[in-house]
């Protein structure tokens, strides 16, 4: 199996348009000893023939032509075949829309997110602009399910539903169906895969579960607890927004220091996350730690 990152960024990219922090300031000025990078954005494949998404990023579109094994033949033949929707963040689901134009396919959410997208925003509607143009599928938390010949679990993170979710809405919904991470694995055997993008916290439990993996794609958003705390209009710590921080007592690579056997690899991270400068000390610990940093275009077998 092939897994692809077409996006390693958080929401709004890097730089993010509105953004003069200095990593964005820098890149901008062309002096930055790093690369842009868009919305953080996931496809895999066991026959390089069909492709799952795993979300659908506002980038989308962009990723998809920076990707040629992602390019439509005969005619309007796309080789995406499905969507696996990990949580109803704008961050994750924009893509959707632009997935429109009279292509069938199928997309994995869990029960409430489907209900989310379908019942409660009419944008989605042009999700059904002809008879089986998308095929739902609800994903159970309790067991995996096989799409395309790759077995999936989910794996429950933050227990919290999007801001434009009304809490009555929400409240009738079961938490743990709000935001999931995934493992991934070929169903003929091989690696497994983690992707955990949007962690909160890390316990044994979560650890014991990830010490089967091969690959670990976790959550970069924030080197340190305070960083948003800079950050016009959020005013709250890292944990408070629901990622853990790399970096203090407690953070990721303090608590991910015992997983010996995956590949580690951070990914959706924040433009204001200083590990982004390759010269920076940040960027060594974690390369001395024996993590990597994700980048567009990495490539990863299974």
């Amino acid at each position: 199996m092939r897994v692809k990152i077409l996006g390693s960024a958080a929401g709004g990219g890097f730089p993010q348009w509105n953004c003069s922090c200095p990593n964005c300031f820098s890149i901008r000025k062309g002096h930055f000893s790093g690369t842009a990078r868009t919305q953080t954005q996931l496809v895999f494949s066991c026959d390089l023939d069909n492709w799952a998404l795993v979300n659908a990023s506002p980038d989308l579109r962009l990723q998809i032509e920076a990707s040629p094994e992602l390019w439509p033949s005969n005619g309007r033949r796309s080789p995406i075949a499905g969507v696996i929707v990990t949580s109803a963040e704008v961050d994750q689901i924009l893509g959707l829309l632009l997935l429109r134009e009279f292509h069938s396919f199928q997309i994995h959410a869990t029960t409430a997110i489907r209900r989310i997208l379908t019942e409660d925003n009419s944008l989605f509607g042009v999700l059904k602009r002809f008879a089986g143009q998308v095929h739902w599928h609800d994903i159970p938390i309790d067991r995996a399910f096989t799409t395309g010949g790759t077995r999936v679990e989910a794996v429950p993170l933050v227990d919290s539903f999007p801001g434009y979710v009304s809490k009555t809405r929400a409240a009738a919904f079961d938490p743990e169906e709000s935001n999931i991470g995934l493992l991934l694995s070929p169903e003929s055997g091989g690696g497994k895969l983690a992707f955990l993008p949007g962690c909160g916290s890390v316990p044994e439990a979560l650890i014991e579960r990830l010490e089967s993996c091969d690959v670990l794609l976790f959550d970069g958003t924030f080197w340190s607890n305070g960083e948003p705390m800079h950050i016009p209009g959020l005013g709250r710590t890292a944990l408070q927004i629901g990622h853990i921080p790399i970096s203090g007592a407690g953070g990721s690579l303090e608590r991910l220091a015992t997983l010996t056997r995956a590949r580690k690899i951070f990914i959706h991270i924040n433009n204001t996350n200083p590990m982004l400068d390759e010269e920076s000390p940040e960027y060594r610990t974690v390369r001395d730690s024996g993590w990597e940093v994700a980048y567009d275009g990495m490539e990863i077998d299974l």
